[in-house]
């Protein structure tokens, strides 16, 4: 049965449902304790017009351990130009991830979301992914290639958490269409909000560490449960 649209935030929220929740959800110290490192893929759009949201991210991926005490790995990818691809190998230090981050620069070129979701694939295929998370702004491949290979990483047990800056209206629909056939969940930031990408992560990593049972746990994450499906980690 096909899942049911995701309906959109109202226009008057400063920031959408999801994001507030999961700024909350990352506050919480303690959520269940994982058997074994989770491995996360942390993948920002660095084509040319990424070079502001790429430095902002640089400053705030530490975010992303810091709630999870130990219990993550993450693997830095990107694209940019034309053609390059770029993966990291699984780090568990953040002063490591913002080592691979540092003077990478954005160039121009098309978005490759679908070799990113396809790397995802691979990964998974090779040992446990608990998530992706994807930072971008634009879409510029077509969209049914992309959703199939969402729903093939959905099948796999891997939600993506698709954050999106601006509101562009032709990449909105593609964006949340990857959360939605992932089991994933999508949230919008943008450079008025400084503190909610940083916050956006930490929540990402606080679910792939602790799953849907921890979230379920706590008040008002019935937001991020209605995006977010699949089981616990």
């Amino acid at each position: 049965m096909a899942k049911p649209p995701v309906p959109a935030p109202r226009p008057d929220q400063p920031r959408s449902a999801v994001s507030a929740f999961l700024q909350r959800a990352a506050s919480v110290p303690s959520l269940r304790a994982a058997p074994s490192p989770a491995r996360l893929i942390f993948a920002v759009d660095a084509t040319a017009s990424r070079q502001p949201t790429w430095d902002r991210a640089c400053h705030v991926q530490a975010e992303m351990f810091g709630t999870t005490a130990g219990r993550l790995t993450v693997s830095l990818a990107y694209f940019r130009g034309h053609g390059e691809f770029v993966a990291s190998a699984f780090l568990s230090d953040p002063a490591a991830l913002a080592a691979q981050m540092t003077g990478v620069s954005c160039r121009g070129g098309h978005t490759q979301i679908l070799r990113l979701l396809r790397h995802a694939e691979a990964e998974a295929a090779r040992a446990r992914l608990h998530a992706l998370v994807f930072v971008g702004d634009a879409v510029e491949e077509e969209p049914d290639p992309i959703w199939r290979a969402a729903a093939r990483l959905g099948a796999r047990g891997v939600p993506a958490f698709v954050f999106q800056e601006g509101d562009d209206p032709g990449a909105t629909p593609v964006l949340r269409g990857i959360a939605r056939h992932s089991g994933g969940a999508w949230a919008p930031f943008d450079h008025r909000s400084p503190g909610a990408l940083a916050a956006l992560l930490r929540g990402a990593a606080t679910y792939a560490t602790g799953g849907r049972e921890a979230l379920a746990k706590l008040p008002g994450a019935g937001g991020l449960l209605a995006q977010i499906g699949g089981p616990t980690r």
